[in-house]
């Protein structure tokens, strides 16, 4: 069986993965989520806040092979850790997620994207320095097909995000050229369309892409399906 680090998104924490972490527990796996810096409980001041810092918590928390799995921004960050010490990656899996592209921030990849569906959707912190979502986007693009009582558990724990960790692109040196990687699409995403999903994931083989019906929640939406695919892929790895 494996072990899975679960790594949240932007203005997200561990408390986003609360459904997954039992189901992977029910398929026999291991599985933790983590609080990146200044996210959830992690008291890290945002200003101190930066790609590597990320990328130095994940390595922290990993104790023997593990399973970097990323929503979202969080591609970034695994990728970043990966990168800087491959040893304990078993696999990277993107759920939904940006798959760095060399030289190029996610700010940068976000207006390539061939639809702009979150143009409008963030309010900016007076210093500049972070950046959180409009409430109503949360509730028609995040999480749209969630369970009931999703929106307010999100509303009494999402943060700000710290605009460093976006505008600084991953340091993409090969070092993780031999892990295994993996990518969720999202169907119905709302917030990453599907389209540019594909575009991330171009070079991915077939073989290792799952498609889930869902939204870009699919912690909340469809746990269960979640924590299956994730088990798949960890039968390749």
């Amino acid at each position: 069986m494996a072990q899975f680090l679960l790594i949240h998104g932007s203005n997200h924490g561990a408390w986003c993965w609360r459904d997954v972490i039992p189901e992977l527990e029910r398929l026999g796996h291991t599985a933790r989520a983590l609080d990146l810096p200044s996210h959830g409980d992690d008291p890290t001041p945002i200003a101190d806040v930066t790609l590597d810092s990320y990328a130095d918590a994940i390595l922290g928390a990993l104790d023997g092979p593990t399973i970097l799995v990323g929503h979202s921004a969080g591609g970034f960050a695994i990728t970043q850790a990966a990168e800087r010490d491959p040893r304990n990656v078993a696999g990277l899996v993107f759920v939904t997620a940006y798959v760095p592209q060399p030289g190029k921030s996610l700010v940068d990849m976000l207006g390539e994207a061939p639809e702009q569906p979150m143009k409008g959707a963030f309010e900016m912190a007076p210093d500049k320095l972070s950046f959180r979502f409009k409430p109503e986007f949360l509730t028609s693009a995040l999480y749209g097909d969630c369970p009931e009582g999703t929106y307010d558990y999100a509303m009494a724990h999402i943060g700000w995000q710290p605009l460093a960790t976006q505008t600084t692109p991953a340091t993409l040196t090969g070092a993780s050229d031999n892990v295994p990687r993996h990518y969720v699409f999202c169907t119905e995403d709302r917030a990453v369309p599907p389209a540019h999903q594909r575009q991330m994931a171009a070079g991915f083989a077939p073989e290792n892409t799952v498609e889930l019906a869902t939204g870009h929640s699919p912690f909340f939406s469809a746990p269960r399906a979640l924590a299956e695919a994730l088990d798949g892929f960890s039968d390749a790895m």
